[in-house]
């Protein structure tokens, strides 16, 4: 006989630490979306060398290499934002109380 579920499981989804994904630096997020997802293009902007500004001054584009694409569904959209949101406001509490605390 087969267990009959007893209601919701809630848990809580963490990243694997043993994982072996790169960390990969950018500086630089482009962002496109369709009606079904965003895309994000993380890119790594260095300084630009004396030929990219030269061509930069006719067609007022500098590449960028792309270090990450990320294709997130829109239904995750919001939770991302609130996360961003809360981790950056975490952020620049961190950094007043550090500037308080030199003082």
């Amino acid at each position: 006989m087969a267990e009959e579920r007893k209601g919701p499981i809630n848990f809580t989804v963490v990243p694997e630490e043993t994982s072996n994904a790169p960390r990969t630096y950018a500086n630089f997020c482009a962002i496109q979306n369709s009606p079904l997802d965003f895309t994000l293009t993380f890119c790594e902007m260095l300084p630009p060398s004396e030929k990219q500004l030269r061509e930069a001054q006719t067609s007022h584009v500098v590449k960028a290499p792309v270090r990450a694409r990320l294709v997130v569904p829109v239904q995750m959209i919001p939770g991302l934002i609130a996360a961003l949101q809360d981790n950056y406001r975490g952020y620049q509490e961190s950094v007043a109380a550090q500037k308080g605390s030199l003082h």
